[in-house]
């Protein structure tokens, strides 16, 4: 029995992903930002599953001090944690920013794994074969400094595509600092069929099952325990090769040292 956590769990791929691990048996962490989805979730997951080892925690991603309560909470309940799957992601909201002024996909597309992962690291490093799943996209596209600080208006398009290559780039870069952790960058398909995708193309081509699956596989299977810093495209249904500047340690270094530069302002 494995211990994960899955944040963005009440709805879609993440809500589907949830399920099945639940049922397999392995002790699942929810993460949702409406208490009361939240609370009808874990009840619906544990009725279908008949598994009673599933709860909940609830977090703005948007919010950093939220993240940070939500770190606290969490390691205050688990001792160790497994797998963490960064699955919580926006691209259309009606906030365009969040209260620190940066663009919303930036802040729970990339910010919140980057701050969610770190935090969670003490009791990661407890598992004897602890596993990171980033869900990145296939829409990725190089990374503005300025509109990372927030600082340059993009739509909502380029925002959510340079927001996913900065996750990309952060998991290769973390995955280099941490040998001893699994972790792996994932597009999960494109359009699939999930109220984001939804409300941004009024259409899918995929079913969710499909994102679902290639994440339950790549957080237990043991043919990935030697996949660390890889980037799995599921719209090819194999490992693949990322944006280029996911490959280049200047880009990677600059991108994190604003990163933290911004995360202590």
């Amino acid at each position: 029995m494995k211990t994960i956590l899955i944040t963005g769990s009440t709805d879609g791929v993440g809500k589907l992903t949830s399920t099945k691990l639940a049922k397999d048996g392995h002790q699942i962490i929810l993460h949702g930002r409406n208490p009361e989805k939240l609370k009808n979730t874990i009840a619906e997951i544990k009725e279908k599953s008949g598994n009673d080892k599933v709860s909940g925690f609830l977090a703005n991603l948007s919010d950093f001090d939220s993240i940070s309560k939500m770190i606290t909470a969490i390691s205050n309940e688990f001792s160790s944690i497994d797998i963490l799957i960064n699955n919580a992601g926006v691209l259309k909201i009606n906030a365009q920013q969040n209260q620190d002024g940066l663009d919303m996909r930036f802040a729970v597309n990339y910010y919140a794994p980057y701050l969610l992962t770190n935090g969670l690291l003490p009791i990661l490093k407890k598992s004897d074969s602890p596993r990171i799943i980033n869900l990145s996209s296939a829409a990725q596209s190089a990374v503005s400094m300025e509109a990372l600080k927030g600082q340059e208006p993009l739509s909502e398009q380029a925002a959510y595509a340079q927001s996913k290559l900065a996750l990309t780039m952060w998991s290769f870069a973390f995955a280099e600092a941490h040998p001893n952790i699994v972790t792996i960058a994932l597009n999960p398909g494109s359009l699939l069929n999930t109220k984001m995708v939804k409300e941004a193309y009024g259409q899918h081509w995929s079913p969710a099952d499909k994102g679902a699956d290639i994440l339950v596989e790549l957080a237990l299977s043991e043919k990935h325990a030697t996949s660390n810093g890889k980037y799995f495209d599921n719209d090819k249904g194999a490992f693949a090769d990322a944006h280029q500047d996911a490959y280049s340690p200047e880009k990677i270094n600059q991108l994190i040292s604003e990163t933290n530069k911004i995360i202590k302002r």
